[in-house]
C-alpha cells in the first residue's frame, strides 16, 4: 500500500479528505442501525394520563435525527425480523405469550380489560406484531454484532422492553428485548459473560429479575429512586439489592435519590462503579438498555445532563467486549433531548470525536451518598472496591432526605416546563485522523499517514539543541500539534530519540498557543523536570515506586509497587484517578508519553489506555515512545484510528499497597478535584 505524506504546509482541506479509502470517519467494521416504519404503527386508543407518553413520535423523531444529520447514511442498515416464540420463551413464560398472541383479534373493550392485569401498559391490535419485532430487532443486532458482520450499533425499537417481566407486561414493556438478547447471545455464540448497562431513567426490575441469580450476566442500572417515592417503587431497586445466590454481586443499582442530577453526577458513577467493575467482570459482549429519559428536558427524568454526556459515556463502553456493543432504545419522552441524545450516542458508535464536557461539576452530595453506598454494598464481591469506604450512617441519611424533600417540593418542581439547554456543539471529525511520525524504515500501519514538513520549516528553538534529523522530527511534533488545534488531524503518534525532549518541546509549543493539556507519564522513574505547575498543564506520572504526595495541584505521581506491568494496578488508578482528573480538567490537548525501561504496561493494557484517553480534548491527542519500541507503532496506531483495544481477560485482584496507596492518593487529592470524590464525608457541603 502506498502512503502519501502529510505536508500541511502545501496541502488544502480537500486533498486531506483524500487520504483514506472510503469515510476516514468511520470505525473499521462499521456501526449497524435498525429501524422499521413497522414498530411506530400502534397507539394509545382510550384516554390515559400514565401512558400517554409513549406515542409513535418517540420513533420517528429519533430515526428522523439520524438522517438529518448525515449518521443513518453512515451506518450499515440491518433490517427487522420478528422474534420466534423459541426467543420470547427464552426469557418469558408460555401461558403470557400465548395470552399477548390474542390481542389483535380483541374488541377495543377487551384490550382495555387486559391492560388493567398489568401496570403502566397499554395493548393496540398491532402491539403484538410490534412486540415481537422489537425484539427481534434486538436480536438481528446482536447476530450483527457477535458474527463480526459490524462493531457495533443501535437498534430504534418499540415498544421498549425492560420492565417485562417472566410473565407480565410492565412499563410500556411487552417483551423484554434486552433481556432476550443476553439470552440469545449466549444460546447461539457462546457468549459467556453479558454485561448489560442500563441507563433508562426508570429501574429496569424485568432485566433484574430475569438475571438476579445468574453470575453470567452482570445488570447495571441507575435510576430515579427517591428512596422507593419514584416508579416502580421497588424495594428491590435499591443499592443492597446486589442478586441472590450465585448471581450475588452481579447486579448492581444505583439510586438517584432527587432530581437535577448533572453530566458530572453520571461520569462518577461510570468511573467510580461500573468500569471498574465491568474490567473485572470481562464481558464478552455489552448491551444497553439505552433510555433517554435520563437526559435533561424529560417529563420523566427531570435531570439536567446534556445529551452530549451519552457521547462519552458511550465511548467508555466501547472498548469493553472488543467492542461489541448494542444499544437498544428504551425510554425518552422529550422529543428534542431524545432525538439530540440518539445523534450523539450514535455518532461515538461510528467513531466521532466526542465534545468537550462543558462546565463539569463533580458529583452532589446526593450522588455521593448512592456511590458510597453501592460501594460498600459490593466491596465484597469486587477485589476493584475493596478499599470502598462504609455505608454513611442511617442517620445521616435519614437527615438529608428530610432536606431534600423540602427543597424538590418547592425549587425543583419550580419551572421545570421552561428547561433549555444548548444544541449538542457540532462534532467535526478532521480530514485525517491518525497522523505518525515515524522513521522511513517503519512500515506505516493501516488508517494512518505519515507526517512530514519541508526541510526549511524547522524551530529555531530546538536548533540551538538538536541537529539535522532531530531538529526536523521535533518541528515536525510542534507542528501536528498545530494542526490538531486547527482541526486538521485528529490525533498523532511518534517515534521519538528522548521522550523527555520530546514532551518538553510539545508542551512549550501548546502552552504558547494558550492550550490546557493534560500530560500523562506511563513508566519511566516519576522524576519529570521543567513541566509547568501553573495550571496550563496537568501532568499524571504513573511509574513504579513508592508512595509519595503531590508537590502541587497540577502534578500527580501516582506510585505503583510492580509499575505498570501490573494491569489491575494500572486500571484501578486509571479508573479511579486518571479519569476523573482528565474529565474534570478538560483539557485541549492529551499528551501520552511512555517512557522506556522496565514498568511499562502489557500491550493490551496500553491499547486500552490510549483509547480511553480518546475520548478527551475531542480526541486531539499526541503519543510520543521510544524510538527502539518499534514494536509498539502498530498496536498504538490501532488504537488512535478506532479499533477496539482487546480484551485483558478477568482482572485479578491488585497489588494490596497499590490499592493503599492510590487510595491515600485520591483522599489528597479530593479537596481539590472534586470528580475523585466518591463518599459524602469527602465533600464539604450539604450539596452542589
Amino acid at each position: 500500500m502506498t502512503h502519501k505524506k502529510v505536508s500541511p504546509a502545501r496541502l488544502q482541506k480537500s486533498e486531506l479528505f483524500s487520504f483514506f479509502p472510503g469515510d476516514c470517519r468511520t470505525s473499521k467494521m462499521g456501526t449497524a442501525l435498525i429501524y422499521d416504519e413497522e414498530m411506530t404503527r400502534y397507539k394509545l386508543l382510550w384516554l390515559d394520563p400514565d401512558c400517554e407518553l409513549e406515542r409513535p413520535e418517540r420513533l420517528t423523531v429519533s430515526y428522523e435525527a439520524l438522517v438529518q444529520s448525515g449518521l443513518a447514511a453512515r451506518c450499515i442498515s440491518v433490517p427487522v425480523r420478528k422474534a420466534t416464540d423459541d426467543d420470547i420463551l427464552l426469557i418469558h413464560s408460555e401461558e403470557y405469550l400465548e395470552a399477548v398472541k390474542k390481542t389483535p383479534y380483541m374488541t377495543l373493550e377487551d384490550l382495555r380489560e387486559f391492560t388493567l392485569k398489568y401496570g403502566y401498559v397499554y395493548f393496540h391490535p398491532n402491539s403484538y406484531h410490534c412486540a415481537l419485532l422489537a425484539a427481534g430487532a434486538a436480536l438481528q443486532l446482536v447476530d450483527a454484532v457477535m458474527s463480526g458482520r459490524v462493531r457495533n450499533g443501535m437498534a430504534l425499537v418499540r415498544p421498549p422492553g425492560h420492565h417485562s417481566m417472566r410473565s407480565a407486561a410492565n412499563g410500556f414493556c411487552v417483551f423484554n428485548n434486552v433481556a432476550i438478547a443476553a439470552k440469545y447471545a449466549q444460546q447461539k455464540y457462546g457468549a459467556q459473560r453479558v454485561l448489560i448497562v442500563d441507563w433508562d431513567i426508570h429501574h429496569g426490575q424485568g432485566v433484574q429479575y430475569a438475571f438476579e441469580d445468574d453470575p453470567s450476566v452482570l445488570y447495571f442500572s441507575w435510576h430515579r429512586y427517591e428512596h422507593q417515592k419514584f416508579w416502580p417503587e421497588l424495594r428491590e431497586s435499591d443499592y443492597d439489592s446486589v442478586g441472590e445466590g450465585k448471581g450475588a454481586g452481579f447486579n448492581i443499582n444505583v439510586p438517584w435519590n432527587k432530581v437535577g442530577m448533572r453530566n458530572g453526577d453520571y461520569l462518577a458513577v461510570f468511573c467510580h462503579v461500573l468500569l471498574p467493575v465491568a474490567y473485572q467482570f470481562c464481558p464478552d459482549l455489552v448491551l444497553v438498555c439505552a433510555g433517554f429519559d435520563s437526559a435533561i428536558g424529560d417529563p420523566e427524568g427531570e435531570m439536567c445532563a446534556t445529551p452530549d454526556v451519552f457521547a462519552h459515556l458511550t465511548h467508555l463502553l466501547m472498548n469493553l467486549a472488543e467492542g461489541k456493543l448494542c444499544m437498544v432504545l428504551e425510554g425518552g419522552y422529550n422529543l428534542t433531548s431524545l432525538g439530540q441524545s440518539v445523534c450523539v450516542t450514535v455518532q461515538s458508535l461510528l467513531g466521532d470525536p466526542a465534545p468537550r464536557p462543558a462546565n463539569l461539576q463533580g458529583p452532589c452530595q446526593s450522588t455521593l451518598e448512592s456511590v458510597q453506598c453501592v460501594r460498600a454494598a459490593h466491596r465484597k464481591y469486587w477485589s476493584c472496591l475493596k478499599h470502598a469506604a462504609e455505608a454513611p450512617p442511617s442517620d445521616v441519611s435519614t437527615k438529608r432526605i428530610k432536606i431534600e424533600e423540602k427543597l424538590q417540593s418547592g425549587e425543583a418542581a419550580e419551572g421545570k416546563d421552561h428547561v433549555t439547554w444548548p444544541e449538542p456543539e457540532k462534532r467535526v471529525a478532521p480530514p485525517v485522523r491518525t497522523a505518525v511520525v515515524i522513521p522511513e524504515d517503519v512500515d506505516c500501519p493501516d488508517g494512518c499517514e505519515r507526517f512530514h514538513l519541508p526541510n526549511n520549516a524547522r524551530s529555531r528553538s530546538t536548533k540551538e539543541d538538536f541537529e539535522g534529523d532531530a531538529v526536523t522530527k521535533l518541528s515536525s511534533l510542534t507542528a501536528l500539534v498545530g494542526e490538531m488545534e486547527k482541526n486538521e488531524i485528529r490525533n498523532g503518534l511518534a517515534l521519538v530519540s528522548d521522550v523527555s525532549v520530546a514532551l518538553e518541546t510539545v508542551i512549550k509549543h501548546a502552552t504558547a498557543l494558550k492550550q490546557r493539556v493534560l500530560v500523562v507519564c506511563v513508566g519511566g522513574n516519576g522524576v519529570m523536570s521543567h513541566l509547568p505547575e501553573d495550571g496550563t498543564t496537568l501532568t499524571v506520572d504513573i511509574h513504579k515506586g513508592a508512595l509519595e504526595m503531590p508537590r502541587c495541584k497540577h502534578y500527580i505521581p501516582v506510585s505503583l509497587k510492580n509499575g505498570c506491568g501490573e494491569t489491575s494496578g494500572l486500571a484501578q488508578a486509571t479508573f479511579g484517578l486518571l479519569l476523573p482528573l482528565a474529565y474534570e480538567y478538560d483539557p485541549a490537548l492529551v499528551l501520552l508519553a511512555r517512557f522506556p525501561g522496565t514498568g511499562g504496561p502489557s500491550e493490551g493494557a496500553w491499547q486500552q489506555l490510549v483509547s480511553l484517553l480518546g475520548g478527551l480534548a475531542r480526541g486531539h491527542m499526541l503519543v510520543l515512545v521510544q524510538e527502539d519500541e518499534k514494536a509498539l507503532v502498530e498496536p498504538t496506531a490501532s488504537s488512535l484510528s478506532g479499533s477496539p483495544a482487546p480484551s485483558l481477560g478477568q482482572l485479578p485482584a491488585p497489588v494490596a499497597d497499590d490499592v493503599e496507596a492510590l487510595e491515600r492518593l485520591r483522599l489528597h487529592l479530593q479537596a481539590d478535584w472534586t470528580l475523585l470524590r466518591t463518599s459524602v464525608q469527602e465533600s464539604g457541603s450539604e450539596d452542589n
